[in-house]
C-alpha cells in the first residue's frame, strides 16, 4: 500500500514537472541574469523596421500626380487611319478642323456627306480639314470595314478628307480623342454623344471651340467656320 502511493506520487511530480517545464524555461528569460546579458525589451524598436523590398517596388511603380499630364490639345493625341497606320494629329496645327463621327447607313448619311463634301472644296484652300471618324455605336449602321467604309464615302460622297479607324465615341471603350472632345465641350444633354453626325469644331491652336448636334448640317456652320479662317468674302 505504501509503496503504490509511493509510485502514484512520483507519477504526479513527474507530470507536473514535464509540463510545468516550458513555463520554467520562458521565465528564465526574464531572469535577472538574462536581463544583464541581453538588451531590455524595446517595444518602439518595432515601428522602426524598415519597409519589405516588395512593398518599396510596388510605390515606385505606382504613377505619381506630377507625372501624369493632362492633354492640352487634340495635338496630344495620336490616332489610326483607315489602314492601322498612326497618325499624330500635330500634323494638323495651324488648321481649322471639323471632327465628325460618321455612319454609312443613316438618315443623316446623305445630307451630310453631301454638304461635308461641298464645304471641304470651298475652304480645303483656306486651311480647312475634316476628320471623318466612322462608329458603328447608333443603331449598327455603320458595319462594313474599313476598306468598304472609305469605298463608299469616296465613290458615292467625293470625300477628299482623311477617313479613320472605326472608334467608339461612347463608354469606356469610347476612343481618347472623343473622351477629350466630350470633355472639352459637353453636349445639352449630357457630354455623351447623341447619334451619328455629332460635330466637334477645332481652331488653329486645337483647341475645342464648338459642337454641333448630329441634326445641324455641316452648311449651317459656315458662318463659324468662316469666322475661324479669316475668310471675310
Amino acid at each position: 500500500m505504501l509503496r503504490s502511493s509511493f509510485r502514484l506520487l512520483y507519477i504526479r511530480t513527474n507530470h507536473l514537472v514535464r509540463f510545468s517545464s516550458p513555463l520554467s524555461s520562458s521565465l528564465s528569460l526574464f531572469s535577472s541574469k538574462s536581463s544583464s546579458a541581453k538588451l531590455p525589451f524595446n517595444p518602439h524598436r518595432i515601428r522602426s523596421l524598415p519597409l519589405s523590398t516588395t512593398g518599396a517596388k510596388l510605390s515606385k511603380s505606382e504613377p505619381s500626380m506630377a507625372a501624369t499630364s493632362e492633354p492640352k490639345s487634340i495635338y496630344d493625341f495620336t490616332v489610326k487611319d483607315a489602314k492601322g497606320k498612326d497618325v499624330d494629329l500635330s500634323t494638323y496645327k495651324g488648321k481649322v478642323l471639323l471632327i465628325v463621327n460618321v455612319a454609312s447607313q443613316c438618315g443623316l448619311t446623305n445630307s451630310n456627306y453631301t454638304e461635308l463634301a461641298q464645304l471641304y472644296s470651298k475652304y480645303k484652300d483656306h486651311g480647312f480639314e475634316i476628320l471623318a471618324f466612322p462608329c458603328n455605336q447608333f443603331g449598327s449602321q455603320e458595319p462594313g470595314t474599313n476598306e468598304e467604309i472609305v469605298e463608299f464615302a469616296c465613290t458615292k460622297f467625293k470625300a477628299e478628307y482623311p477617313i479613320f479607324d472605326k472608334v467608339d465615341v461612347n463608354g469606356d471603350t469610347a476612343a481618347p480623342i472623343y473622351k477629350y472632345l466630350k470633355s472639352s465641350k459637353g453636349g445639352i444633354f449630357g457630354d455623351g454623344i447623341k447619334w451619328n453626325f455629332a460635330k466637334f469644331l477645332i481652331d488653329k491652336d486645337g483647341n475645342v471651340v464648338d459642337r454641333y448636334a448630329p441634326t445641324t448640317s455641316p452648311l449651317s456652320i459656315e458662318k463659324d467656320l468662316k469666322k475661324l479662317l479669316g475668310v471675310t468674302a
